[in-house]
């Protein structure tokens, strides 16, 4: 007896040290390197050299949390004892992150992700507000069967995609098609052989794209409210009122203002100080960038020349805002700037291919892009401008001023700069922490969140409509009545079957930018 009392002690506080000590290991190294030691190094998921540690640690936490949710439950039911398989699709998930940095960086280091993000995106979110006004223009005459077919119907005549239904289903078959692709081009031969890992990955990718994510992005609520908070994460700029104590004239009251006009004439010099160092500054940066991104990407002068049948198709309008059809007469009414993508193969049916744009480097860094023109248009398709004089003269001056002359080669010149500023290592640390903290806010995926009711998403409509009403100078773009253009300008988006097809769009050509070869038929 007494040795048992002696011996059960020992046992019991080696079990709870050995708790603990389990306990103080991080969750992904329990779950995804069970059998390495708990003072190892963790494999890098991106090579970059600027990825920090602690941005790797969340990256790797991250996994695991959604492994845990996602996987382990039904794998577990399966077999108990196997604590290979979530480190499998941890080195499967490794190889997909590599080679997307890879192809991320080479794409910016082209030019494509800026011309993706300042011209392609643009051009696709002009046409759908042309398409969606000429769908509406349709309906209750002949062309919508005397009234019988529905805008998001006339919508999917004249915008159709083999992936989104009449109905404004995905088919998730084109998605498992554009899965098994990344897959296939990502992971190296004994990591795509076995059938069984490539399924269950791809499975698990194409629910949460096709309906966790497309499925939320895609409501009309969503996207209004998405807006809005933007709009209120602006910081005010309305100057404080400030009401005086008594309204008798006083020496003091002469001195109080004389400094405080002092102070505000100093305050704003002051700023005017700073804001020119900065922009001396940013132009310096601006123009180093550029000098580094030409001279990478310019070859020696290839010899013989290319002939001009094998020259790339470039062309770029030079006033796009002076258009005045009427939104009826849409098929008159051409999307402009009229372009086609750089690097184009003549061969090809007109997507970019990646042996075409090695070749002419030199050919798109010589060309202008005009940058903000198509930033412009889109938003002179949006709020209509066209229909109002003051808003057509204002936004045709600033096409004019930013599409040509020195302005536009240095807009061209700072908008890839801006981006290259905007995507850093510290901004992508700080979405993966809160996308982490949203999804599983207790180590665990947090509830679904119960969709607004209707009376809910009517105020936030209310909020956003209304939000520029007090604005002094928002009548001179948007009209004498500011809301009632902002209520225009959403009616494009407040139709889920049409939104399906804008992001299935918007996500053909960023895989179009990412993987060439998906859309060249190689």
């Amino acid at each position: 007896m007494s040795n048992r009392r002696h011996v059960t002690p020992s046992v019991a506080s080696n079990s709870n040290s050995s708790h603990v000590a389990n306990r103080s290991v991080p969750l992904f190294k329990r779950l995804l390197f069970p059998t390495a030691p708990a003072s190892f190094d963790l494999p890098p998921l991106l090579l970059n050299p600027l990825v920090s540690p602690e941005f790797n640690a969340e990256l790797y936490d991250f996994i695991a949390l959604a492994l845990r949710a996602f996987v382990q439950p039904w794998w577990t039911k399966i077999t108990r004892y196997d604590k290979e398989f979530l480190p499998i699709i941890t080195n499967i998930l490794t190889h997909v992150f590599r080679t997307l940095e890879d192809r991320l960086l080479k794409a910016h280091q082209r030019g494509d992700l800026a011309e993706l993000v300042f011209q392609d995106i643009p051009v696709i979110i002009t046409q759908h507000y042309r398409d969606f006004r000429l769908a509406r223009s349709k309906l209750n005459s002949s062309y919508a069967a005397g009234g019988a077919l529905s805008i998001p119907a006339l919508f999917h005549a004249s915008q159709s995609h083999m992936a989104v239904k009449p109905g404004g289903e995905i088919d998730l078959d084109y998605v498992r098609f554009l899965v098994d692709h990344i897959l296939k081009t990502c992971l190296p031969r004994e990591d795509w052989d076995p059938e069984t890992e490539r399924v269950i990955v791809r499975e698990i990718i194409v629910k949460i794209v096709a309906q966790d994510i497309l499925g939320k992005i895609t409501q009309p609520w969503f996207i209004e409210k998405m807006i809005l908070d933007q709009l209120m994460n602006i910081p005010s700029t309305k100057p404080k009122v400030t009401t005086p104590h008594s309204n008798g004239f006083s020496t003091h009251t002469l001195l109080v203002f004389v400094l405080t006009l002092i102070q505000s004439i100093s305050g704003v010099c002051l700023a005017l100080v700073h804001a020119y160092r900065q922009l001396i500054v940013t132009m310096k940066e601006v123009n180093q960038h550029s000098g580094i991104t030409e001279a990478s990407l310019t070859p020696p002068p290839p010899e013989p020349p290319i002939s001009a049948s094998h020259s790339p198709s470039v062309t770029v309008a030079i006033d796009p805002l002076l258009v005045t059809q009427t939104q009826t007469d849409h098929s008159a009414l051409p999307l402009e700037p009229s372009i086609s993508f750089s690097s184009v193969d003549p061969s090809s049916s007109g997507v970019p291919s990646s042996s075409s744009s090695e070749a002419n480097y030199e050919t798109i860094t010589d060309f202008p892009h005009d940058y903000a023109t198509y930033i412009v248009v889109m938003l002179a398709e949006i709020f209509t401008t066209n229909s109002r004089y003051a808003g057509n003269t204002i936004m045709s001056t600033i096409g004019m001023a930013t599409s040509q002359g020195v302005a536009g080669k240095w807009l061209d010149k700072f908008l890839p700069y801006l981006l290259t500023r905007t995507l850093s290592t510290s901004l992508m640390q700080t979405m993966t922490r809160t996308a982490k903290r949203t999804l599983f806010p207790n180590g665990y995926p947090a509830p679904p969140p119960i969709d607004p009711t209707l009376e809910e998403q009517a105020e936030t409509r209310r909020k956003l409509v209304e939000f520029f009403d007090d604005n002094a100078l928002a009548p001179l773009l948007l009209g004498p009545s500011p809301s009632d253009t902002i209520s225009m300008a959403l009616q494009p988006l407040e139709t889920r079957e049409c939104n399906v097809h804008l992001f299935m769009l918007l996500l053909d050509r960023i895989l179009g930018v990412l993987m060439p070869e998906l859309f060249d038929g190689t």
